[in-house]
């Protein structure tokens, strides 16, 4: 069994929604059976699911023991970029899922890291698998970080909930961004008519910070560093979309015709910086730009 201590920092927040929010890789309902059968106590006592915890409240959580999962190992070639007895960091390519999920139930990051990894795995949410702290889209690449202990996924998710573990992509926009930089602050969530797209949700979407500056202008096309705040699901592509420039060859939420040579939209993880849970070292890592991102930067310069 792991115990965690978790501290209420939102007023009027249910208990259910604030367990989930803080425990990694927790879903609503999962956090809801933990609280049903009576593993989630504030100063001794059982907590409810629809309790609102006072800020500053202390809650104790007991997760169960991992369980095995039915995913198989496989040996995909992993590009490392940094790994020791806490986390492995990979550069990532286009059209490698990270998650097993229908329709991709094999050839998965997480299948990779099963083989990779071995018994080094995290545990959060009962679950022995490798410790996914985030994600990035199929068809983006770039760097992504995984914990290989329950400690190190607990450590860097909390550095995700306060904007310490931070994450620098690069993109290719269609048109001409009028400043060299720019914030766009605006909430996300599940679009109301496809559930498969994100949307801009002002009333029920949740907090989406995307910084953004040019590097770099090509008639017709801008290149440009984007730094998450926050990492909501497709964040980039939303918030550029919704400033009337979207990403170069996103087929869902820009232009629907897909642009030879490019799987899908063009945008790369570039640089990560975190806080190493075990040693507290500022760690910072930086991949190339992969060479189909450097072939659309040649071709859209003429």
């Amino acid at each position: 069994m792991t115990t965690l201590t978790l501290r209420a920092d939102q007023t009027g927040e249910r208990a259910d929604a604030l367990v989930s929010r803080l425990v990694p890789d927790l879903t609503r309902s999962g956090a809801q059976k933990l609280l049903e059968r009576g593993a989630v106590t504030l100063e001794g006592r059982p907590v409810r699911k629809n309790d609102k915890p006072a800020p500053g409240s202390i809650l104790e959580v007991i997760l169960p023991d991992p369980e095995s999962v039915d995913v198989v190992p496989q040996n995909i070639p992993l590009d490392v970029v940094y790994e020791d007895d806490h986390v492995i960091v990979v550069n990532k390519p286009v059209g490698l899922v990270v998650h097993p999920a229908p329709g991709h139930p094999n050839g998965t990051l997480v299948n990779a890291l099963l083989y990779h990894c071995g018994n080094s795995l995290s545990g959060i949410n009962g679950e022995l698998r490798p410790g996914i702290v985030h994600r990035i889209d199929r068809d983006t690449s770039g760097l992504i970080i995984s914990a290989k202990n329950d400690r190190a996924h607990l450590a860097l998710a909390a550095q995700l909930q306060d904007h310490s573990l931070a994450r620098t992509y690069e993109a290719v926009a269609v048109g001409n961004l009028k400043e060299d930089s720019g914030t766009v602050n605006a909430p996300i969530g599940r679009h109301p008519a496809d559930r498969k797209k994100m949307a801009i949700d002002r009333k029920n979407g949740r907090e989406a910070v995307t910084h953004w500056s040019v590097l770099a202008r090509y008639p017709g096309y801008t290149h440009v560093e984007c730094r998450l705040e926050t990492g909501r699901t497709h964040q980039i592509r939303v918030h550029l979309a919704s400033i009337g420039h979207s990403l170069l060859g996103d087929t869902v939420y820009g232009a629907k015709k897909s642009v030879p040579g490019l799987a899908g939209q063009c945008l790369h993880a570039r640089r990560l910086r975190f806080v190493h849970p075990a040693t507290g070292e500022t760690m910072e890592l930086e991949c190339p730009l992969p060479d189909w991102f450097q072939a659309v930067l040649r071709k859209i310069d003429r």
